[in-house]
């Protein structure tokens, strides 16, 4: 009887660790405000299903530390694993790493440069950046009805997403409903809401004129409306546009400051990609690009996601 129970126990153990899964996920940063809730999406998606862990690593915006991250969690026997890039132009080397293990490899919010050559096992789950930069700037030229003067604010230019807002950005204003707008500047400040104040601050000195400021994200719009509101200008007398609809960016478009957002579902983003991975370690089929599409935000349906957030 004793062995009858004690094969039982056993068996439940085995079953039960054959069901569990560890999921290594290396992300680029931990401090900025849309990545802490694409990995509050993960983890709490997570907590919701038994068995499953998550190996969270912060690769501080440093691509030799989420390279050896990832190796780390090969080493280690994760069952896959989920990579939001630093720099989307290394991820090749990232998922030859994976593939030559044999590990599933789920990116995540930032489109890897091999995207269109990805690896059996491999995947990539995020929003559609033609749409981002598109929702954003369209909404822009209607508000200045199609003239006007905009400063462009990039993030950073080893970001493929960076890269293809810019690009939207672009694209819209060279339609005939948009070509009046001219682009007076463009520049990088990397994402961040302290170097967009500094760039606003630097252009204000320089005494550039304009009537909007499109920014590839919220932080840095956020930042430009810091500068312009320290250097006595009028929100209403300028738009201001970013995108991801963080909390702060709500805020803001609360208080009038911010006209235009475009609402990036970074918690959905964190759970399909947890949901992509385990299917991978599964052997379960997975489309290699996995979209959840971009929304915009404008005061007339800021209420929605005030309530979503």
């Amino acid at each position: 009887m004793k062995k009858f129970l004690l094969g039982a126990s056993l068996s439940v153990l085995l079953s039960t660790a054959a069901h569990a899964e560890t999921i290594g996920v290396s992300m680029a940063l931990f401090d900025d405000n849309f990545l802490t809730v694409l990995r509050g999406g993960m983890q709490d998606y997570a907590k919701t299903l038994d068995g499953v862990t998550l190996q969270v690593e912060d690769a501080q915006n440093d691509v030799s530390k989420q390279q050896s991250q990832i190796q780390n969690f090969i080493a280690a026997g994760v069952d896959a694993i989920i990579v939001n890039p630093v720099d989307t132009d290394a991820t090749a080397a990232m998922s030859k790493i994976a593939a030559d293990a044999g590990i599933p490899l789920v990116y995540v919010n930032r489109q890897p440069v091999n995207l269109d050559t990805l690896p059996e096992k491999q995947a990539f789950v995020a929003s559609n950046e033609e749409e981002s930069g598109t929702l954003q700037t369209q909404e822009v030229c209607k508000l200045l009805g199609g003239k006007g003067k905009a400063v462009v604010m990039m993030g950073e230019l080893s970001n493929q997403a960076a890269r293809m807002r810019t690009q939207d950005i672009h694209n819209v204003l060279g339609t005939d409903a948009c070509k009046g707008i001219e682009i007076v500047e463009e520049q990088t400040a990397n994402w961040s809401r302290t170097q967009g104040a500094d760039l606003m601050t630097n252009w204000l000195s320089a005494g550039l004129e304009f009537d909007a400021v499109i920014a590839n994200n919220d932080e840095m719009a956020i930042g430009a409306v810091q500068a312009l509101k320290a250097a006595g200008r009028a929100m209403d007398s300028v738009v201001i546009a970013g995108i991801d609809a963080t909390q702060d960016a709500l805020a803001a478009m609360s208080a009038g400051d911010l006209d235009v957002t475009v609402f990036q579902n970074a918690a959905g983003q964190g759970k399909g990609s947890v949901d992509a991975a385990l299917k991978l370690a599964k052997g379960e089929a997975v489309e290699k690009k996995v979209f959840i599409p971009f929304e915009l935000v404008t005061p007339a349906n800021l209420a929605d996601y005030q309530a979503k957030n």
